[in-house]
Order: structure tokens, then C-alpha cells, then sequence
């Protein structure tokens, strides 16, 4: 049966050699069609459906309805519905050269429900798009965007050029801009005649370096290296004034010195708070690399703090600021500063066999000395009078120490390693009663620890201050209070 309750037909080739006609195509409406010149006698008989007639030499051919199932190409749900509608009795085909009736056109998929859909999507799109554009002209029309006009084009004639966007700046840029803009004017190029480096380490040009005005009187502090030894100071500032200086003193502890011109009213730069600081966060360094380029500004991040290094002459240097800033032969003595434009370190050394790794001494260790210089006092460092080792997690571990932070008194040979006494003699330590293998844990209650060591703590009294130390003795706690002597040039 076709899908319209019609019987379908398939040929029967009985007598034809065993050879059949392919069976209806899907949606055909009667028997196949008759080769020219064949005649269909009569009307098919309603209880056979039989029919024969003349095919040329291949004698009659029987059509019958199959008793077999609809082919695979028809759903099965179809049969069913087929199954439902009558049989009509008769098929009729038309008598030779009668008109043949034209066949009915096949019925249109059932899609009117599936374009109705799309074109409610459509129509829907197309209403949000009008209420969207609706809202964006009142909006620009209540910024007043529509009433600027548009922008001319430029039309460029040839042989001239246009003129270039300035770029947006980002918060980072307009930090060192400002940085740069405020400090600038109070950093100085120093040069030495006579001057000699002691140490070697630092790679500046021979007397040549850089300054930081930290008051309006012509205080300036610079690095020790750059100055040591000198017959004559020349300071020029970055307006190109040019003043003499002279060496006011130099700090026994680390790699500063004070210099002293005579001068009013100069630009001074703000000085900051080291212990504020954090890994990671921005470093601006300024200075005169080569002793040429003055002023010359460098970016990077703070890399690390508490650093350690040692120079050619045997001297340590501790609890320096690492950062990636360039720090260029020249720019020793010059200023590290944070986002915010405030000194938080001098500028000191760079590693020869390394890119990107430079140092600088925290503006906290420099403070007292800056304080001392204006007060019209002598420079001078707190001293204990003792040597000891930074106990950290590995040394505790290797030595069995009760504590994994604080001061192990003691000292070892350079060369053999062998531990001596580390207690000075005649010195603060020695009269306070301190012993070889104590552990200073803290002074005036302050904790010592790898990032605040001992020696970093101390600078924060002045010579002749009594101080309380928590000591650990063969593991057990006990108080000693010392008297602070002056630290003297090579202790």
C-alpha cells in the first residue's frame, strides 16, 4: 500500500527468463508505464487486479499486488497508517491515445509549523534590535555625542606625514613619571679627583658617582666608595650648578658617607621607610650612570631583602635590598625609590657576573646617620663587641640549636674554618659578661630573625644607649643588658 491508500505494484516477470522490474518508486501513484504501441484491454477485474497485455517478444506480463511488506525505504509507522484506509475497487488506466490526466502534485512537507517559528525568532530580533538602538540614541542623546561632529579625515598630500595618537598611560607609567618628575631634581653627579675605590667591587667609574640631597642646607648622602680617599669634591646639581664639597664623615657599618656643600634652599628628596617595602613591588633607581647621563631613570621590582654581600677586601656588607633595577657603574650613591617617590634605599653595588641583580642600602640603616649629620654630631654606629653568626633553619638544624633565628656568638678562621672565640676583648660584649656560644635572641624585646637581624636592629640606638639582650645560655633563658660602645673603622 502507498502512503495515500493505494495499492502499490510490483511486476511479476513469471515467463520472463527470471528477470524482474525494479519495484515502485517511493510516492508513485499506479502501475508502471507501458512501452509505446502496448494496449490494456479492458478493465482490470476488481477481484485479481490482474492485467495482461502484448510487451513485444516478451509476451504478457501479470501485475499483481506483492504479498510482501512495504521496501525498507518506507517507515513503519507508515504500513500502519496505509493499513487503516479502504482499497478503492477499480484502477483505471487510460485507453490508448486517450489524453492521459496530469498526475497529481506530490503534497508539500508539513512545514508551516517550522516556519512559523523562525519567523517569530526573526521578528523577535528584529523588535530587540529597534528597542536596543532606541535606548543607545537617548543615551547618546543625553551626553550630547550626537551634536559633536564627526571627525574629519585626514588626507595626506605627498611627502608630508601625520601626526601621531599619544599613547594612554598606564598607572605604572604615571608613577615613575612622577617618581621621576619629584626626585629628579635632587639627585647629584659627584666626581672625586684623587679618589680611589678601596675595595674594588663596585665598578664605578674612578671617582665618579651619584648623590641624594636629603636636606635643603646641602646635606647630601652618597656611597663611601665613591668618595674614600678623595683630595677634591666637585658636586654638580641637576640644574648644572656646581658646588665643592667636602667629606663630612663615613659610616664604619656599611658603604655611606655624608658630603657637605655650601648651598640653600636645594631640592631635598623625601626619605621613605625601608621596613615598609615588600618583594615584588616597584623600584625606581636614579643616578648618573658613567658619570655622564645624568639623571638617568631605570624600572624594575624589588627582588629580595637582607642580602648579603662580600667585596675584594674581605668586608661584608649585610641586610641590603636586591632589586632587578639597572644599577650602571656611576649610579653607586644614588636613589631607590618607591611608586610613591620616596627614597627607600642608596644605590651601592651591582654583580659583575650577573645581569639584573643590584643592591642598595635600606634607607632605615642610612636614617641615624642622616640624623647625626644635621644634628652636627660625628657619625658613629652602635657596637656590641662581639662576632656571631645569623643562626637561620639550616645552621639550627646542622648544630642542634634550640631556635632557628637569632645571633650565635662565635666566629670561625676564613681560611681553615676552625671556630674561634668570638668574644672582643675590652669590648661592651666581654664587660657584660657575654659568653662564646650564647644565642641573643632579642634586644629590647625587638625578636631577632633572618629578614630583622641583629646588627640591623642595633642601628637604631645611639652609642652609649643601655640595652637589654634575651640570651639563650647551654638552652637555658637569661637577660644581659649591655652598654653600647661606638663601632670602630675595622672592629
Amino acid at each position: 500500500m502507498t502512503e495515500d491508500g493505494k495499492t502499490a505494484w510490483t511486476p511479476d516477470l513469471a515467463g520472463t527468463e527470471g528477470r524482474s522490474e525494479p519495484p515502485m518508486e517511493p510516492g508513485a501513484s499506479g502501475p508502471p508505464e507501458l512501452a509505446p504501441g502496448s494496449t490494456i484491454p479492458g478493465p482490470v477485474a476488481a477481484a485479481t487486479n490482474e492485467v495482461t497485455q502484448p510487451l513485444g517478444s516478451r509476451g504478457p506480463v501479470s501485475y499483481s499486488p506483492s504479498a510482501a511488506r512495504r521496501p525498507s525505504w518506507t517507515a513503519a509507522t507508515d504500513d500502519a497508517e496505509a493499513t487503516a484506509r479502504p482499497t478503492p475497487e477499480h484502477w483505471f488506466e487510460p485507453v490508448e491515445g486517450a489524453p492521459r490526466p496530469p498526475a497529481p502534485a506530490p503534497a508539500p512537507a508539513p512545514r508551516a509549523s517550522r516556519a512559523g517559528v523562525v519567523g517569530i525568532i526573526l521578528l523577535t530580533g528584529i523588535l530587540t534590535a529597534l528597542l536596543a538602538s532606541a535606548g543607545t540614541y537617548t543615551l547618546l542623546r543625553a551626553t550630547g555625542s550626537l551634536d559633536q561632529g564627526a571627525p574629519a579625515s585626514t588626507v595626506v598630500a605627498p611627502g608630508q606625514t601625520v601626526a601621531a595618537v599619544p599613547a594612554p598611560l598606564t598607572d605604572q607609567d604615571q608613577a615613575v613619571i612622577t617618581a621621576a618628575a619629584r626626585v629628579s631634581p635632587a639627585i647629584v653627579t659627584i666626581t672625586a679627583t684623587g679618589a680611589t675605590d678601596p675595595t674594588g667591587f663596585f665598578g664605578d667609574q674612578e671617582g665618579v658617582g651619584s648623590g641624594v640631597i636629603f636636606d635643603a642646607a646641602g646635606w647630601i648622602v652618597t656611597n663611601a666608595h665613591v668618595v674614600e680617599g678623595s683630595q677634591n669634591l666637585t658636586v654638580k646639581l641637576a640644574d648644572g650648578r656646581t658646588y665643592a664639597g667636602r667629606v663630612y664623615g663615613l659610616d664604619t657599618l656599611t658603604d655611606l658617607a655624608i658630603v657637605k656643600i655650601d648651598a640653600t634652599s636645594l631640592p631635598v628628596a623625601p626619605v621613605g621607610d625601608s621596613s615598609k617595602a615588600r618583594v615584588g613591588q616597584l623600584a625606581i633607581a636614579i643616578g648618573s650612570p658613567l658619570g655622564s647621563y645624568t639623571n638617568s631613570v631605570t624600572v624594575g621590582i624589588l627582588s629580595a631583602f637582607g642580602r648579603t654581600i662580600r667585596v675584594q677586601d674581605g668586608t661584608l656588607i649585610r641586610n641590603l635590598i636586591q632589586t632587578d633595577a639597572a644599577i650602571n657603574p656611576g649610579n653607586s650613591g644614588g636613589a631607590l625609590l618607591d611608586s610613591g617617590g620616596n627614597v627607600i634605599g642608596i644605590n651601592t653595588a651591582v654583580a659583575q657576573s650577573a645581569n639584573g641583580i643590584g643592591f642598595a642600602i635600606p634607607i632605615n640603616i642610612a636614617r641615624p646617620l642622616l640624623q647625626q649629620a644635621i644634628a652636627g654630631q660625628e657619625l658613629a654606629r652602635p657596637w656590641i663587641g662581639i662576632y656571631y653568626e645569623v643562626i637561620d633553619r639550616q645552621l639550627a638544624e646542622e648544630e642542634g640549636l634550640p631556635v632557628r633565628a637569632g645571633a650565635l656568638i662565635r666566629s670561625r678562621d676564613a681560611q681553615t674554618g676552625v671556630s674561634q672565640s668570638g668574644i672582643i676583648t675590652g669590648g661592651p660584649a666581654e664587660k657584660a659578661g657575654l659568653m662564646d656560644g650564647d644565642i641573643i635572641t632579642a634586644v629590647d624585646g625587638q625578636r631577632i630573625s633572618t629578614s630583622t637581624p641583629l646588627d640591623a636592629i642595633l642601628t637604631q640606638f645611639a652609642p652609649g644607649k643601655t640595652v637589654t639582650l634575651d640570651v639563650l645560655r647551654d638552652g637555658k633563658p637569661i637577660t644581659v643588658e649591655v652598654t653600647l660602645g661606638v663601632r670602630p673603622a675595622n672592629p
